[in-house]
């Protein structure tokens, strides 16, 4: 599907820079420089942003929506390797080691993103040292998710990877686990490697026993009966 996007709009506010978390630490000099090299595009739902094989010309933040970060085979299986929202990033790989783009990355609803070409994001790299931190902090946490997700593959059964998957998803509002990021049936099972039909179980099975308790926008983890994710048993 060919990306349909909004007239690109250049020149994002400091105070909009400020907010998202790769720009974190990088004084306001730096950020009127980003400011003017960076621009807005508008991208509507399922839009395919960055497809697998491009070549990588681009660094882009989401300011408001959300995308999904996938893979698919020749007859048309997808895996979900992650879910984006606000305030993340995508393409920084293929800029830093000149690879072409590793996935495609398609979005789930509306999206508004922030835009930096390949030449600007390398003489920004170049310019200041807190953003090349920030960026290595990402791609370290992005190992470690990788590691972990690898690991429930491998140790845990489809209720103790839809729970983990729920905890990882979730955050602390006013003391409560919340859930607030879209999360269809289907995309959980495309990222657990399950079924949907086994997933839909799951989760009924889940809310029945009071575990969490869906809400009109998000889910509630009901966390003193949240079971612990569960190694599988031996296979015989």
């Amino acid at each position: 599907m060919n990306m349909q996007v909004e007239q690109p709009r250049r020149g994002p506010s400091l105070t909009l820079l400020h907010s998202i978390p790769i720009f974190a630490g990088v004084p306001d000099s730096q950020l009127e420089q980003i400011a003017k090299v960076a621009f807005h595009r508008r991208v509507t739902r399922q839009t395919t942003i960055v497809r697998a094989g491009d070549s990588t010309d681009s660094l882009y933040v989401l300011i408001s929506g959300g995308a999904k970060v996938l893979n698919s085979d020749e007859e048309g299986r997808e895996v979900i390797l992650t879910l984006l929202g606000p305030g993340e990033f995508f393409g920084e790989m293929g800029l830093i080691d000149g690879s072409p783009r590793s996935a495609d990355v398609v979005a789930t609803e509306t999206c508004e993103l922030l835009v930096i070409t390949k030449t600007d994001f390398k003489r920004c790299l170049a310019e200041n040292f807190d953003l090349c931190l920030n960026i290595m902090k990402s791609l370290v946490q992005r190992l470690r998710e990788a590691d972990r997700n690898i690991e429930s593959l491998a140790l845990l059964d489809v209720y103790g990877r839809v729970a983990k998957l729920l905890l990882d998803f979730s955050e602390d509002e006013h003391g409560e686990r919340v859930i607030r990021r879209r999360l269809t049936k289907q995309d959980i099972a495309k990222m657990i490697g399950a079924s949907r039909e086994m997933v839909s179980r799951v989760m009924k099975d889940l809310e029945n026993r009071g575990y969490f308790r869906a809400e009109e926008g998000r889910i509630v983890i009901l966390e003193k009966r949240v079971p612990a994710p569960v190694t599988a048993p031996p296979q015989p």
